[in-house]
């Protein structure tokens, strides 16, 4: 087991949704030496940055947690942006790391990367049996060479590299912005700005027969700072809640918790994408002891009350 208070710790995307309560966690664990890698001194879609981001820095451990992602929408119009930007930024953050010193390296994977029929609930073996579903696969991709990076280059060059794939996250602090935000965001929004406009109806994309799984971004952190501190091997584990909801229990959930009272209707002509998600989360139990604790509800109205406080219509 790794003592974090004894590693300087470098945060990609620290500064973002998910990386304030990462490091956040790393604070509360006695951490000392955190650095947050934001993109405007250190654009890692460039080499030069990266070399320069180690050389200033000198991390011993790398949580890599930056990425460009969006919903479903914000992935059909992005397909090559989204390959190419999260494919070069791990390749090299990972390069760059054996060259500089680092001696763990803790990439956050996704769930975009699970074939698109993949048997529920998904486990870690099924990660190759199939392609991803079609909307996100160029993300899911990009994201899945970096498991492949990672166990290649534990095996040639003993890199302490591990690969986590986190399922769909949500809480205080996400992104709303409707062009890029995923769909608990994206519905919480559409619901408080309604009820604020007083309209009588949302349209929400797909049939609503897809189900997805979620998870509050505490314990996303949790697992991602106890697979820091406890987990060294190349196999790549699942961090998630176990449970499944479909999109039209979920809408029907919003809609009851935000007090919205108009009609919801369902363009069926935009993609459901993935049929079903729940992941397996046994591997991280028995590895590092993670499980989920925040109830979705209780989540959920966290968020919809951090959004009626801070968001805008």
């Amino acid at each position: 087991m790794i003592k974090l208070t004894d590693q300087r710790i470098a945060v990609t995307g620290g500064a973002g949704f998910l990386g304030q309560v990462v490091v956040n966690m790393l604070e509360k664990k006695g951490c000392r030496e955190i650095f947050v890698v934001r993109s405007k001194e250190y654009d890692l879609r460039k080499q030069a940055a990266i070399k320069r981001l180690y050389q200033q820095v000198r991390p011993n451990m790398v949580i890599h947690l930056a990425a460009s992602v969006g919903g479903i929408g914000a992935n059909r119009d992005n397909p090559g942006r989204y390959l190419y930007e999260n494919t070069i930024m791990g390749l090299e953050l990972m390069e760059q790391a054996r060259h500089h010193g680092v001696t763990k390296f803790v990439t956050v994977g996704t769930i975009c990367a699970y074939p698109k029929f993949t048997p529920v609930p998904f486990k870690e073996e099924d990660l190759w049996n199939g392609y991803p579903e079609e909307t996100n696969a160029p993300y899911g991709v990009a994201k899945k060479l970096l498991l492949v990076q990672s166990q290649a280059y534990r095996e040639q060059y003993g890199l302490n590299a591990i690969y986590l794939l986190p399922v769909n996250l949500y809480g205080p602090g996400d992104n709303f912005d409707p062009s890029s935000s995923h769909v608990i965001p994206a519905l919480i929004k559409k619901c408080v700005d309604a009820k604020r406009q007083n309209a009588d109806s949302i349209t929400v994309w797909g049939t609503g027969k897809a189900t997805r799984e979620f998870l509050y971004v505490d314990d996303a952190a949790r697992g991602i700072v106890l697979a820091a501190q406890k987990y060294d091997k190349p196999d790549p584990v699942n961090i998630g809640a176990g449970f499944e909801i479909s999109i039209r229990d979920l809408v029907a959930m919003i809609v009851k918790l935000t007090g919205f009272k108009g009609k919801v209707d369902w363009d069926k002509s935009k993609p459901d994408g993935q049929p079903r998600r729940c992941l397996d989360t046994t591997r991280a139990k028995a590895e590092f002891g993670f499980e989920a604790k925040t109830s979705f509800e209780s989540g959920l109205k966290k968020t919809i009350q951090w959004y009626i406080k801070y968001g805008r219509p």
